[in-house]
């Protein structure tokens, strides 16, 4: 009698811990994610980082990956960067010689990255070789104006990021930036999405009139994923796009192949 009083009191503990210990293994998440803003940019920019920032928390939920996110840009830093397997920029880019030799240093680890629209600008004065390598080459060139809708092609369905896209869809309002010389001229690039041909001319005060205009690529050198629409408040009001941007961050963390 007294042996089984004991169990008996001890059963509800040991239930617990057994059903603690398997929610705790069941939450472990698959990777963990840093995306760092900005909020004293551009409007548009920082309309997009809000939405994002609202997806990828959904997204990390749906998952199972962490996500964090940080306005301080000195978190770019080697301590803060170890704790993450990806990172993402959602509108802007690093801005000291330290916060850039960190990001390098956590790429050439082995590092993932994440970038939209303007955290791939870069122009003639950028004065970062590492990172136009690193995207392959492209220089910004010209960009639409206003703000346009775009119909674009998937040029690679087999590819784990486009693989559940359609061959080509309508992607919603954004600034698109036309890049020369073209990253598709680096060997390494695989481009993944691009502007379809019967968009040309795009844009009225400012026009792309016609050309290569990549919208998603990957430099295969790196574990890396550029995405070029970024602008305003209806980039992701695409179901098609935001899947792609659901694989790709899935790609990215190792649990698509």
């Amino acid at each position: 009698m007294k042996k089984n009083l004991v169990i008996s009191k001890l059963l509800p503990q040991l239930l617990f811990a057994v059903l603690f210990t398997t929610a705790s293994y069941a939450q472990k998440p698959n990777f963990k994610v840093v995306a760092f803003y900005n909020t004293t940019v551009e409007m548009d920019h920082v309309l997009f980082a809000n939405d994002a920032l609202y997806f990828l928390r959904l997204m990390a939920q749906q998952n199972n990956f962490s996500f964090d996110a940080t306005t301080d840009w000195t978190n770019l830093n080697d301590t803060y960067l170890s704790n993450y397997q990806v990172i993402v920029w959602l509108n802007d880019s690093p801005h000291t010689a330290e916060q850039k030799a960190a990001f390098e240093k956590y790429i050439q680890k082995g590092g993932a990255w994440l970038g939209f629209h303007v955290a791939g600008y870069n122009d003639k004065s950028s004065n970062w070789p590492w990172f136009l390598d690193f995207l392959g080459g492209p220089v910004f060139h010209s960009n639409n104006w206003p703000p346009m809708a775009a119909k674009v092609n998937v040029e690679n369905q087999e590819h784990p990021v486009t693989k559940r896209m359609p061959k080509t869809y309508d992607s919603p309002v954004t600034e698109w930036y036309q890049w020369k010389p073209s990253p598709r001229l680096d060997k390494d690039v695989k481009v993944l999405v691009s502007l379809a041909p019967e968009v040309y001319p795009l844009g009225v005060k400012t026009y792309l009139s016609a050309g290569d205009t990549p919208v998603v690529w990957t430099n295969t050198r790196y574990k890396m994923l550029y995405m070029n629409f970024g602008h305003g408040n209806k980039v992701l009001s695409n179901s098609d796009q935001n899947r792609m941007i659901t694989d790709g961050m899935l790609w990215l963390g190792g649990q698509l192949h």
